[in-house]
């Protein structure tokens, strides 16, 4: 593709699903080329290093969340509905969890999640500062409850680069993890109903549950007021 008809556009399309096979460790100019159909030389064109890609990658999938109508919407759903499609967002991306740590990552596809944000929890009643306070609460949380899977999928693409096989090394590693865990108690209990190969995973409706508590405390908090 000659650098005259490449846009910023496509390229960060391309990068976005390199990053989602490959994650951050496989993103580079030339394989982002060879996806194009171009040279890499042509894409240096339009954005100069990798940490820029990187840059408006990570902000062009915050666009994929969809922002409720607050109109139409009680304040507690559409909370939901937005740390919901963070999640997912987050889960679908799993190289996003590992950039926060590398990159700095700012532009207007999160801020446009974020004032939706904040539009929800002054809509509940929240004073500005207590809007941000709960907002970055929520995202918070998200982003935490993200980051298993996104280890999960970073783990599993090293040790297959290292010539390992990813299944077999996290069943051994299981093995000898629950033999630790059987020291302890609760712990025992629990290997003894679960199933080896669920032990350690993230139990039903985790997710879910953490978030409907967190908004039950800034319901509580809200009604305080009254």
């Amino acid at each position: 593709m000659p650098r005259e008809s490449l846009t910023v556009e496509q390229i960060v399309s391309a990068a976005v699903e390199l990053l989602d096979s490959e994650g951050l460790d496989g993103l580079n100019m030339r394989a982002l080329g060879q996806r194009l159909g171009t040279a890499a030389t042509a894409i240096y064109w339009h954005i100069k290093t990798k940490d820029e890609l990187v840059q408006l990658a990570g902000d062009a999938i915050w666009g994929e969340i969809e922002l409720p109508d607050l109109e139409g919407t009680e304040w507690r759903a559409a909370a939901t509905a937005m740390a919901t499609g963070l999640h997912g967002m987050l889960t679908r991306h799993p190289w996003l969890g590992q950039a926060f740590g590398n990159h700095l990552l700012a532009g207007p596809g999160k801020f446009r999640y974020d004032d939706h944000s904040l539009a929800i929890y002054e809509q509940a009643g929240f004073a500005p500062a207590d809007a941000d306070r709960a907002a970055g609460t929520v995202v918070i949380f998200v982003i935490g409850s993200a980051l298993g899977a996104a280890a999960e999928v970073s783990l599993s693409r090293r040790l297959s680069r290292g010539g390992r096989d990813p299944e077999q090394t996290m069943r051994e590693f299981m093995a000898k993890a629950q033999e630790v865990a059987a020291e302890f108690p609760r712990l025992r209990v629990r290997l003894d109903t679960t199933a080896a190969t669920q032990y350690g995973a993230e139990p039903d409706n985790t997710f879910d549950f953490g978030l409907q508590a967190i908004l039950d405390g800034f319901e509580k908090r809200l009604a305080a007021r009254q």
